[in-house]
């Protein structure tokens, strides 16, 4: 799995025959796991589903990390009340 890894220039190759795979957090699993996080969430997805994929104990950890992905936070919120608030009243 490795060297699929390094052919694909996820981590680095190795220097030597028989030398340990280097995996860094910069390099390695981490970068595809942390693509795919911003995506989704670029994408609309919910946090807490979200959450949930990715392991984390709490959506509070992955908005943490990824918030700064959601570039339409609080959009839905801000329209719902200016509809509320542009609809006349209701008759009773």
């Amino acid at each position: 799995m490795e060297a699929g890894l390094a052919a694909a220039g996820v981590i680095p190759m190795r220097q030597k025959k028989g030398e340990r795979w280097k995996a860094s957090r910069k390099d390695g699993f981490h970068v595809l796991r942390h693509t795919y996080a911003s995506v989704i969430l670029e994408a609309g997805e919910s946090v807490v589903t979200l959450a949930r994929w990715l392991g984390h104990s709490s959506p509070t950890i992955t908005l943490d990390y990824y918030a700064h992905f959601m570039p339409e936070a609080g959009g839905k919120g801000r329209g719902a009340i200016d509809a509320l608030i542009g609809q006349p009243a209701l008759a009773a």
